[in-house]
């Protein structure tokens, strides 16, 4: 029954991406925003999972790379159609649609890459991350102007499938109160979808703040190069010589 916990959480973000999608074409783009969001935790969350309940299998990275696609290169694009490229018909469709041909090549190209490389870094930036920061822009459309947007859509598509190394977060341990970090940040995108994108709230920005620093605090921690206690090596120093003339 537990290996298929993982594969359900990758599901729901796979669902929630379906999802995001019917509510654009409806126009509820406030609701679509927060799914992307919700399937972000999620897949967050499936990864660790699969490592911590022991059950990380091929079959679950290719669902995953499969959830991605939809939740974070598909309905991301669609959110550019609609608001920012909404006034270049056709042409704004064509021109959105290159952001998930980018998203399924850097995927494939993860899926191919050996396994020990891909804990220490990603080469590009992961999907997730670069429909997240779509998303998020839509969501403050009001703030940026279209020539920026264009931008910064096309410089995630470019970094994306790029050769940079991104640290991964693979072996870095979720914090202690992450689920009330993660029910926060429920929080605030609720607010956030409240304010019908008049006006953000400074509890979303204190809320992604917090937790990217608790983050790259952690990160950080398990970096740190751990100097062997002299009081530890000398009581087993001790130990071993005591065995020794035991023995003798």
């Amino acid at each position: 029954m537990k290996k298929h916990i993982p594969n359900m959480l990758t599901l729901g973000n796979l669902f929630c991406g379906f999802l995001s999608i019917g509510c654009i074409i409806t126009g509820d783009l406030r609701n679509a925003i927060i799914l992307i969001f919700i399937a972000l935790m999620l897949d967050a969350l499936d990864g660790r999972v699969a490592r911590i309940l022991g059950v990380s299998n091929e079959m679950g990275k290719e669902l995953d790379s499969l959830a991605d696609i939809v939740s974070f290169g598909v309905a991301p694009a669609f959110l550019a159609v609609h608001t920012y490229f909404n006034d270049f018909g056709q042409v704004g469709m064509l021109i959105a649609g290159l952001f998930p041909l980018f998203g399924a090549y850097r995927l494939a190209r993860f899926n191919i890459t050996d396994q020990a490389e891909s804990v220490k870094y990603f080469k590009g930036i992961p999907i997730t991350l670069a429909g997240g920061i779509v998303a998020f822009f839509v969501l403050i459309e009001a703030l940026i102007p279209l020539w920026v947007f264009i931008i910064l859509y096309y410089g995630l598509c470019i970094l994306m499938v790029s050769t940079m190394k991104i640290p991964s977060f693979k072996k870095v341990g979720m914090p202690k109160n992450s689920v009330l970090i993660t029910l926060f940040l429920f929080y605030t995108f609720y607010l956030v979808a409240e304010s019908r994108f008049e006006s953000i709230p400074l509890s979303f920005y204190i809320a992604l703040g917090t937790y990217i620093v608790l983050i790259v605090v952690r990160y950080i921690k398990e970096k740190e190069p751990r100097f062997p206690n002299k009081k530890k090596i000398k009581k087993q120093k001790i130990k071993v010589i005591r065995k020794k003339r035991m023995k003798q």
